[in-house]
């Protein structure tokens, strides 16, 4: 299989995992206070969207290697 069809498998795939899941999120846990043997902490929640464009983006130019890489037979 061409490099060129496996790269556009993976963005297809990538594509409709950021059509399904919408973004993706992380927690970060913060020290407030750190005197000796008292710690104090909280976790804080990071959503990052992943824009429908880039879903997208990434669908047409997929599709567009897949058809490259067969093409190159």
């Amino acid at each position: 299989m061409k490099s060129a069809t496996i790269v556009g498998i993976l963005l297809i795939v990538l594509g409709i995992a950021g059509f399904a899941t919408g973004g993706f999120s992380f927690t970060h846990q913060h020290k407030d206070v750190d005197a000796g043997p008292v710690q104090i902490s909280h976790d804080k929640k990071e959503t990052v969207p992943i824009s429908p464009i880039l879903s997208t983006i990434a669908l047409i130019a997929g599709a567009g290697l897949v058809v490259v890489g067969a093409k190159a037979k």
